[in-house]
């Protein structure tokens, strides 16, 4: 934003009481707009384990955090209403926060944080955690529509879309319950036409919606498979990003290895258009899952981890990609475009 401010969060777990290693956390660190050296400026504790996601409304100084929780359970041994001795499983809390930040950019505190509840088929399809991927609430992502303010919260877990309002306090707009074993993952939102669509990270499917800013409703338009057809082997789609002229929507696939796209029609209609192939990945989270568009549209980079490479590809005019080059870089996770100061 203005204030040259990154942001970050760390995705870990607290290690109990009086942690030795440091709690989970988000961070603000400044960016020098000369070398792109980072100076920390300050953090703030992030209620629930493995904070994962931000995102921001810098005109009102919030910034928005998804914390995923861990897939292990706890054994809690009691006796029931009968006197006899069962066991009753516990699990993280999966939190969305909304931190206030300060006219500088820092984190001044926790405007709110919003718990997320309950589960999705247990165990379920997923060879994650053993078939136990959907025991608890698990929010992947969080999305800022400060136009409305309001926030898009996907729980992979409860296989849920939360619309949140978020200016006085977290407050429940709409909930849109996808089919169990979905695994609504990321989600991308198109201001222009008010679709939003989401990666089904269980079903290997890309999904639309139209959005009501009124209602602050969901409606779902189509559910399209991600992978190539005919393929059988494992696969989670993770991330997606919109182009920034033309109406088509870029996914990648772990498993297949892909990054392929779509166009979307006036009515939501989606069609395949193309791909192109990634290295094999290593498992679910050494993958190629973070890419984005260069600020003119013209060129597109992957972070592809499980190489070990920064691919960069040139984009034509009807939004297929064309392979440029790559780089070497250690297990690159995350990649994005600093904005340019004014």
């Amino acid at each position: 934003g203005s204030t040259h401010t990154l942001y970050s969060v760390d995705e870990r777990k607290t290690d109990g009481r009086g942690p030795v290693s440091p709690a989970a956390s988000v961070h603000a660190f400044s960016v020098d707009q000369t070398d792109g050296a980072l100076k920390p400026l300050s953090s703030h504790l992030a209620p629930g384990p493995r904070p994962t996601y931000l995102d921001a409304d810098l005109k009102n100084n919030m910034l928005f955090c998804a914390n995923h929780g861990d897939f292990q359970h706890v054994e809690k041994i009691e006796k029931d209403s009968e006197g006899n001795w069962v066991t009753r499983y516990e699990y993280d809390d999966s939190t969305a926060i909304a931190f206030s930040l300060d006219q500088t950019g820092n984190i001044a505190g926790i405007h709110d944080v919003m718990v997320f509840g309950g589960h999705g088929k247990d165990p379920n399809f997923s060879p994650q955690n053993g078939g136990h991927a959907q025991a608890s609430s698990h929010a992947h992502c969080i999305v800022a529509a400060p136009a409305w303010n309001v926030v898009f919260v996907c729980d992979k877990g409860t296989d849920k879309i939360h619309v949140l309002r978020y200016r006085d306090g977290f407050e429940t707009v709409s909930v849109y319950q996808m089919p169990e074993e979905t695994g609504p993952r990321h989600l991308a939102l198109d201001l222009k036409t008010h679709r939003v669509y989401v990666t089904c990270e269980f079903a290997s499917e890309l999904a639309s919606f139209s959005f009501d800013p009124v209602s602050g409703k969901l409606t779902h338009m189509q559910s399209v498979s991600t992978v190539t057809s005919g393929y059988k082997g494992f696969n989670e789609p993770a991330h997606l990003c919109l182009h920034p002229e033309q109406d088509l929507v870029y996914v990648n696939n772990r498993g297949e290895d892909s990054l392929v796209w779509f166009s979307t029609n006036a009515n939501g209609q989606m069609v395949r258009q193309g791909g192109v192939s990634l290295s094999k990945s290593i498992h679910p989270g050494l993958a190629a899952r973070s890419f984005c568009f260069s600020p003119c549209g013209r060129f597109f980079l992957i972070a592809d981890r499980a190489a070990h490479l920064l691919r960069s590809y040139r984009v034509d005019d009807t939004g297929n990609l064309h392979w440029l080059t790559e780089i070497t870089i250690p297990d690159p996770a995350f990649v994005c475009f600093m904005a340019p100061a004014l």
